[in-house]
């Protein structure tokens, strides 16, 4: 694990753990895989999965994932359109 996911999973975690401060470490983290919907062994849970998980956990189900909302487009049509080149982005 690079340093930089190190730091960003830490600081998703700890605002997310003091809410539930009644669990140890390994509680808390079995509680997140199973809200992600990860149903393997806790040593087979990856980073990405709590990133995204602690990312998203207090957002609505219909928001974008933060990672691909720089390439979300509402509409079909214009996403087909920006990647046949017709429309421009404007940079």
């Amino acid at each position: 694990m690079k340093y930089h996911r190190l730091n960003e999973l830490l600081e998703l975690l700890q605002p997310a753990w003091q809410k539930d401060p009644d669990l140890n470490l390994l509680a808390f983290l079995q509680k997140l895989a199973q809200e992600s919907g990860f149903s393997g062994p806790l040593s087979e849970l990856t980073d990405d999965v709590l990133i995204y998980h602690l990312k998203m956990r207090d957002t609505d189900s219909q928001s974008v994932i933060p990672g691909l909302k720089k390439d979300y487009e509402v509409d079909f049509k214009t996403a087909l359109l920006r990647a046949r080149g017709v429309i421009k982005d404007d940079e």
